[in-house]
């Protein structure tokens, strides 16, 4: 076994290594860039080295500084993690060549799977099956339409470096195609360096399984599969093993096919297959087709852990360092049911975008295996992924899981940051779901109401009044004579102006005054409201006060006696909705627009997002350039209306 690895990773990843190296006896290093310098991982390492800039170019993607530090720490190995170079040929070699042990597969198997064309070709020779479509070097366009012209549509567009949905697009009618594949080809050069598409056919009611393989380079294991069908744009969001309606002969089929598929390219360490299945008529062992192939720890492996006990990362070190599988196939079993979360800060109302800020606040119920890379105190940086946490629960049957992890969700608490906690919440009690009905396209049909914000009740805005006036620890309680002690608080939610009359009847006792309504409130060891029992917690955050009470509500103290001027702004402007890299600006001065017209294009945390015109006009300024990193809010184009004769 080695006895000092390094990690060239960070965050949640970087964190979950450690874990086990720990307990292992293995030491740990750490590499981190100037944005992480106070990162949890950099913290949890026997030492740490700084690698360079914010950005991952400066820092995570420069594998001869990665080497070095290893070399000079003593490390005698490198654990990729997940992402940055886990997948990348040309590291894999220097590593090798500097002496170190590379703790993943082959160069050899890494470039077989590295493109999803190549892969496919080999996939149908090794006897896998795989999607009917267009796996061919001809990337003009015109080719491209009639290749999905015979395919039939709808068809997708995927990059064949890519993965995490980048570079990739559904084309549903073939007005769309041309538009469709420029994008995919944009996204795919700028994510991978590589702009070459396939086009395969779309099912129409797809669920996406994948099953995780292991091997030693002679011969591989699978440990059974994952669904991972709940997803948003092509990112997934709930994860769980055991996939349900799963039968033993499509178990067995997809269990053979993965194994088959690892040997035939003498797969080592961990790795994933993925499959499409076909669930319009049920699960069947003709219904499912070879995706990819992703040569790394996945990012949902923890369920896989959950349901198996099992430590993939412990197999990954063993094996790496020349031991044997330590279970045979016979030996690995299914025991119960796992779900996994990822809580990401994201503004689901605007789309899903990634969002930046301090979590003032974060706490996570006992209950539940939780994989993450910040802290309370820590900054959501724009540079990386925002995932925030990954929150992995397991129950005797798929019931009881799914149970536990709505109560988990429900219990969970962040503040600094807008987060998807509501919508995964919203999952985990969706009728569909449930039932074990998923599919990749339950999110789109449902999404009016997944993504609804969970409406604030008048005991909530009284306990958020408390909490702004100091009084929800009952800090001022004894302050009180022959008459009630009487405040006045301001504070806001969302749109919303709240104006309350607090009054301190005596310790733990108080009545509040919303909109002519009072609400009686006692304080012992929970909270009374009305005489009704309100499970909450109240946290006071600088200028801002949480309740959590199933889910997030989250107030803005106002001064009253600041004089704030409210406006809507002139509406004119086209602003960065999140901060990031100017990829494209298609906007000129002078130019008449229209509404919807793409003016900009902005890349944020991997992914590219189109800034369109609002309304129609005239393009008064340009503010940016091409290149600039930007803030959020910052002033991109200004618009004035166009004249009317």
């Amino acid at each position: 076994m080695f006895s000092k690895i390094l990690i060239a990773n960070r965050g949640e990843i970087a964190c979950r290594v450690m874990e086990t190296a720990s307990w292992m006896g293995v030491a740990t290093v750490a590499v981190y860039s100037d944005a992480d310098a106070g990162a949890k991982h950099v913290a949890m390492a026997d030492e740490a080295v700084h690698i360079g800039g914010s950005a991952p170019a400066d820092s995570y993607l420069r594998g001869d500084v990665i080497i070095a530090a290893a070399l000079d720490s003593g490390a005698k190995a490198i654990h990729p993690g997940y992402g940055f170079l886990s997948e990348n040929p040309d590291f894999v070699e220097q590593c090798q060549a500097a002496g170190l042990v590379f703790i993943g597969p082959s160069v050899s198997a890494i470039r077989a799977m590295g493109l999803k064309d190549a892969a496919k070709v080999l996939m149908q020779k090794a006897g896998v099956p795989v999607v009917p479509g267009y796996l061919g070097d001809n990337q003009n366009p015109a080719h491209l339409a009639a290749e999905a012209g015979k395919i039939g549509y709808p068809v997708l567009i995927k990059a064949v470096a890519g993965g995490g949905g980048k570079g990739m697009r559904l084309v549903q009618d073939p007005v769309d195609f041309d538009a469709a594949l420029r994008a995919a080809k944009s996204e795919a050069l700028n994510g991978f360096g590589n702009d070459h598409v396939l086009i395969e056919k779309y099912i129409q009611q797809p669920r996406h399984i994948e099953v995780q393989v292991f091997g030693d380079g002679r011969s591989a294991v699978h440990l059974f599969e994952r669904d991972c069908s709940l997803q948003r744009r092509h990112q997934k969001v709930i994860e769980e093993a055991p996939a349900p309606g799963m039968t033993d002969d499509l178990r067995a089929a997809m269990g053979a096919a993965a194994v088959k598929a690892a040997e035939a390219i003498g797969y080592c360490g961990a790795g994933t297959v993925e499959f499409i299945v076909d669930a319009s008529n049920g699960l069947s062992v003709d219904g499912f087709w070879f995706m990819e192939m992703n040569t790394r720890l996945q990012v949902e492996h923890p369920v896989t852990e959950m349901i198996t006990g099992e430590d993939l990362v412990e197999w990954q070190l063993r094996v790496a360092s020349g031991e044997a599988l330590p279970r045979s196939q016979d030996e690995l079993q299914i025991y119960g049911h796992a779900f996994e979360a990822r809580l990401y800060a994201e503004d689901v109302g605007a789309g899903f975008l990634p969002a930046t800020g301090t979590l003032t606040h974060l706490e996570f119920p006992d209950e539940a295996r939780v994989d993450s890379g910040v802290r309370s105190g820590d900054v959501i940086s724009p540079f990386y992924d925002p995932m925030i946490a990954k929150l992995t629960v397991h129950g005797d049957t798929r019931d009881q899981a799914l149970a536990k992890l709505a109560r988990v969700l429900a219990q969970t608490e962040v503040a600094g940051s807008v987060t998807n906690l509501a919508f995964l919440h919203a999952l985990s009690v969706h009728d569909g779901f449930r039932a074990g009905n998923v599919d990749t396209d339950l999110i789109a049909r449902d999404l009016e109401d997944l993504v609804k914000e969970p409406v604030a009740s008048d005991a909530i805005i009284a306990l958020a009044v408390l909490g702004a006036a100091d009084l929800d620890q009952g800090q001022k309680s004894g302050f009180v004579l022959w008459q009630p002690l009487l405040q006045t608080v301001q504070i806001r939610l969302g749109d919303r102006e709240i104006l309350a009359k607090v009054a301190t009847l005596g310790a733990g006792r108080f009545e509040v005054t919303i909109d002519q309504d009072t609400l009686t409130i006692e304080r012992a060891d929970h909270w009374r409201v009305d005489g009704v029992s309100v499970v909450a917690s109240v946290v006071r955050l600088g200028d801002g006060v949480s309740v959590f009470a199933g889910h997030g509500y989250h107030f803005e103290i106002v001064d009253p006696l600041q004089s704030v001027a409210s406006h809507d702004g002139d509406g004119n402007l086209i602003e960065a909705p999140m901060p990031g890299l100017l990829k494209a600006v298609f906007a000129k001065a002078g130019q008449q627009v229209l509404q919807g017209d793409t003016l900009a294009i902005l890349e944020a945390m991997k992914m590219e997002h189109a800034l369109l015109a609002a309304r129609d006009g005239i393009v008064a300024e340009v503010l940016v350039e091409e290149t600039d990193q930007v803030e959020a809010g910052a002033a991109l184009v200004r618009l004035e209306k166009i004249e009317s004769d």
